[in-house]
């Protein structure tokens, strides 16, 4: 029998080396590498779960006929439109996040929204008093869903094969551990070679199979970088604990769009899917007030109005602050240089702050035109009213540059029921026979600077 032999792995990327090095000549990180102990796997028969399947042969393209594969539907729609329309049969789906933002919640809510689905949810971090006490939260109720505290991956498959269910849910996959290999739970050999075996299970058997991931500080999923290739689809849950508000995010979707994100609103009794998420980035307020304009964006395909807040005030220190929440704030002081070169306002000696109403993060060049807006309306102390809106890119030059889609912008401002819509001039036609709504068409911010506040 061959001996146990220890290699030096490198926790960011996953490239092995005999020996320890200090920086890994593939992702160029510093102190990455770990020792793990790698033993030669068992033989084909020791494996319970793996029966080789009939091989394939290899078929002329134009010969293959195309079958609409089957989904699963989820209960919840938001989910279910980022997926394609459901879950496929045998698709392996890695969700990941922050500690905290309601991974968990979201898998277990999935989980009791399958009324006539069988549905074996595996934790390897909680207790099954700890889940109990949150699907109570949760208020909703499932007779077919199962619960199984474990760690070790050949006793979840085998109890898998025993119920058979329709779904599994593992979370998470930074705890399971397969006896094949000698090194500890998380470790990069480990969280590879349980998805590689889960992923193998689930095309054999037909069953989807979800697996929930945990974020590095630098904001990517944990493990090595081939776990996201090995997974069909890729799911970012994403937001800030200080606010109620989640956007779930499709970064790889082999069965569907990854232009698609769905929106929840976090309460006591779990996660509330948001239909118009126009209504809920947008304040209501009584009268007008100065340094707010509403921005006409689309994140992935998605339209959807939001308010965008500007602060200018007198710099009381020697240096002027710039503080922006929500957005890039390169490109704020990009557009501030632009009004001072451009508009001749002198922002340079003031203090500017700017937030993005709702405490979600927008990359939407379109912002540009909104964000000027409300940065010169606080400058100035004069509102920019409540029925207009705006959507365009600054450039360097001063000019209004177009946009994506304006079309689909301009259908949601006149659907929430905006009286005008600033765009830029030079945009084509546009091929809305009856809008609903007035579009203004600038080419500069000196036109801007008279349109609102001449």
């Amino acid at each position: 029998m061959a001996k146990s032999k220890t290699v030096w792995v490198c926790q960011n990327c996953g490239v092995e080396s005999p020996k320890w090095i200090g920086r890994c000549p593939s992702c160029r990180e510093w102190n990455t590498y770990h020792e793990e102990i790698v033993s030669p796997p068992p033989s084909r028969g020791e494996v319970p779960f793996i029966n080789d399947p009939v091989r394939s042969r290899p078929e002329l393209l134009e010969n293959i006929k195309v079958r609409e594969s089957e989904r699963l539907k989820s209960g919840m729609p938001e989910l279910d439109r980022l997926l394609g329309g459901g879950m496929v049969a045998g698709s392996l789906i890695l969700l990941g996040g922050e500690p905290g933002v309601g991974k968990s919640t979201l898998a277990l809510q999935l989980a009791l929204s399958l009324k006539e689905t069988s549905v074996l949810y595996v934790s390897g971090e909680e207790s099954q008093e700890q889940i109990s006490l949150r699907a109570r939260r949760l208020r909703d109720k499932n007779p077919g869903c199962y619960v199984l505290c474990e760690t070790e991956l050949e006793s979840i498959v085998a109890q898998a094969e025993n119920l058979r269910p329709g779904l599994i849910i593992v979370d998470s996959i930074q705890t399971i551990r397969t006896n094949l290999i000698e090194s500890s739970a998380g470790s990069v050999s480990q969280v590879r070679e349980s998805a590689a075996m889960l992923l193998r299970y689930s095309k054999i058997t037909g069953i989807p199979v979800m697996l929930i991931g945990h974020i590095t500080k630098d904001g990517t999923l944990a493990g090595p970088k081939v776990l996201e290739h090995i997974v069909d689809v890729v799911l970012y849950f994403e937001g800030d604990n200080n606010y109620v508000y989640r956007i779930l995010r499709s970064v790889k979707n082999r069965f569907g769009s990854t232009s698609e994100l769905g929106i929840f609103e976090m309460q006591e009794s779990g996660l509330r899917e948001v239909a118009n998420p126009s209504e809920m980035f947008i304040n209501q307020h009584d009268e007008s007030l100065s340094g707010i304009a509403i921005a006409a964006t689309i994140d992935g395909m998605r339209p959807f109005m939001i308010e965008t807040q500007a602060l200018v005030s007198s710099a009381v220190y020697g240096t002027p602050q710039r503080s922006s929440t929500g957005f890039d704030i390169r490109r704020l002081n990009m557009l501030l240089a632009v009004l001072e070169k451009r508009a001749g306002f002198r922002l340079g000696i003031k203090d500017v702050f700017l937030n993005i109403a709702g405490g979600i993060r927008v990359n939407d060049p379109a912002m540009d035109l909104a964000i000027v807006s409300s940065v010169l309306s606080s400058s100035l102390d004069i509102p920019v009213g409540k029925e207009a809106c705006f959507s365009g890119e600054t450039g360097l030059s001063g000019e209004i540059r177009p946009v994506s889609r304006i079309e689909q912008r301009i259908r949601e401002a006149s659907k929430m029921g905006f009286g005008k819509i600033v765009i830029s001039k030079y945009h084509p036609d546009i091929s809305i026979k009856d809008p609903g709504i007035e579009i203004i068409k600038i080419g500069k911010i000196e036109n801007l600077v008279r349109l609102l506040f001449s």
